[in-house]
């Protein structure tokens, strides 16, 4: 990998991440184009440390109060909607790996992210977050969990298990991109562990830092220009760019076969 493809893949990895079209998808699909399956495990951990970055540095205030009051509502609220996608990635990793090894899968889980988007235009709730239950809580982990399956985007399947849950569209996104602080650092933590577990340490590159970078910088355009989107329009347009791309991977697919 040269700079160019780290800057690009970085790029991907914010927008994706954060936009509700599926990063770990996007991120498949695109080094299969590529020819890229081998990238390694540790560009993929700077790549989540700046999408992270990313997150923070938008919602550093909402943050930063949450943990001024670790036994609050809020953080409950977040820690119970953290948990089904932890045991599901704890439980299912050889089956979520065996899932990554093919791009027609992907589009598929792409179709079905689509779908979700498009139903969450019907829902026009009025709550805030801490007006959420914890079962509802539990009911935003689980899509979560679901969307640890490449090509089910995690901000946009838990935003609709949110409107569903009766939130308003505002309170949807913050309380999908604040979720995401715990799921990034957890994935990054468990990669960082695999790694050193197999190989002794992490392998620095100066790419990866590009990466990183990149990363970060499109992440945050991505939530700013997502939530000022969010309040105006419809999520229906990512349905349409999920559905479309799929359908481009799997004749691609078909035809390199």
């Amino acid at each position: 990998m040269n700079i160019i493809q780290a800057i690009f893949l970085g790029v991907l990895q914010g927008l994706a991440e954060f936009l509700p079209i599926s990063s770990s998808g996007h991120l498949i699909i695109f080094r299969s184009f590529f020819g890229m399956e081998e990238v390694m495990l540790s560009f993929d951990v700077f790549l989540h440390l700046g999408t992270l970055a990313a997150v923070m540095i938008v919602f550093f205030k909402d943050i930063a109060a949450i943990l001024r009051r670790p036994f609050s509502k809020e953080m409950l609220l977040l820690i119970i909607a953290t948990v089904p996608a932890a045991l599901a990635g704890f439980l299912l990793e050889d089956q979520i790996t065996r899932f990554f090894s093919s791009v027609i899968p992907v589009a598929v889980a792409l179709v079905f992210t689509g779908l979700l988007l498009n139903f969450s235009d019907r829902f026009h709730g009025r709550r805030e977050m801490k007006e959420l239950s914890y079962v509802q809580a539990g009911v935003v982990g689980f899509f979560q969990a679901v969307a640890i399956l490449p090509g089910i985007s995690r901000s946009g399947s838990t935003i609709f298990a949110a409107l569903a849950c009766g939130m308003t569209r505002k309170a949807a996104a913050r309380f999908s991109f604040l979720l995401s602080v715990i799921i990034i650092l957890g994935a990054a933590g468990k990669q960082s562990f695999d790694i050193i577990k197999e190989t002794g340490g992490l392998v620095l590159e100066p790419y990866y830092f590009a990466g990183m970078a990149a990363s970060a910088f499109a992440g945050i355009c991505a939530i700013l220009f997502f939530l000022r989107l969010l309040e105006k329009k419809s999520l229906r347009f990512f349905a349409y760019y999920c559905w479309a791309f799929a359908a481009i991977t799997i004749a691609w697919a078909l035809i390199t076969k």
